[in-house]
């Protein structure tokens, strides 16, 4: 499926983006355009291309029934929206390096030697990080791919609302994943936006940067 994108325009897309709390409940997206989706975010960088971001699509009335009371204040979302989105950062994500790096070379993206090479020093280090480092490494890495996602939504047509208010020690085991190795990132609800949103103040650059 390569469905035509309703919205293309850069500005709109970024500098237009709302938090969206209610959504329209007839609405379903299909798993076909959430999988497109979902492979235009992963698009996004991480460290060493581990790609540490895996994703729980929750949609189902019984899903979301199970999900409601580890959201705390995000109810409205859930009940609303098309699915809600939980994303994991996951802790062995160099179990797929191999994988990823073959498939550089078979696309003719890397050359064999830099493969062997990259893989030699990547994965023992990944291996003995600390578990504090490690969640560090795939919060920010799936932190990258979430925003990119919320991007890519609304190109799709669709609106999100990235959620960091959760139980974080419940939510792996709730959808079945070990928490030791898949620590919740966040969650995104997506579907078509029944409000426009607030608009948000943000800082001035000049507060927040400084040159040296």
């Amino acid at each position: 499926m390569t469905t035509k994108l309703m919205n293309n325009d850069f500005s709109d897309i970024t500098f237009g983006r709302r938090s969206i709390r209610i959504y329209d409940e007839t609405v379903k997206i299909p798993h076909e355009e959430m999988l497109e989706m979902i492979q235009e975010a992963t698009t996004a960088p991480s460290s060493v291309n581990m790609q540490p971001w895996r994703f729980v699509v929750v949609e189902s009335s019984e899903e979301k029934k199970k999900l409601k009371p580890l959201i705390r204040f995000n109810t409205r979302q859930n009940d609303t929206s098309s699915a809600m989105i939980v994303i994991f950062g996951d802790m062995e994500c160099h179990r797929f390096g191999e994988e990823i790096y073959n498939q550089a070379v078979e696309e003719g993206k890397m050359p064999p030697e830099v493969r062997d090479q990259q893989l030699a020093a990547i994965i023992p280090h990944y291996k003995n990080l600390s578990k504090s480092a490690m969640n560090d490494v795939v919060k920010i890495d799936s932190s990258l791919a979430a925003m990119q996602l919320m991007l890519v939504a609304r190109s799709h047509g669709y609106d999100t609302n990235a959620i960091g208010g959760f139980e974080a020690d419940q939510l792996a085991e709730a959808f079945d994943l070990d928490k030791e190795r898949y620590i919740p990132v966040m969650i995104l609800s997506i579907g078509k936006a029944m409000e426009e949103g607030y608009d948000s103040v943000c800082l001035d650059a000049e507060k927040l940067t400084t040159f040296k």
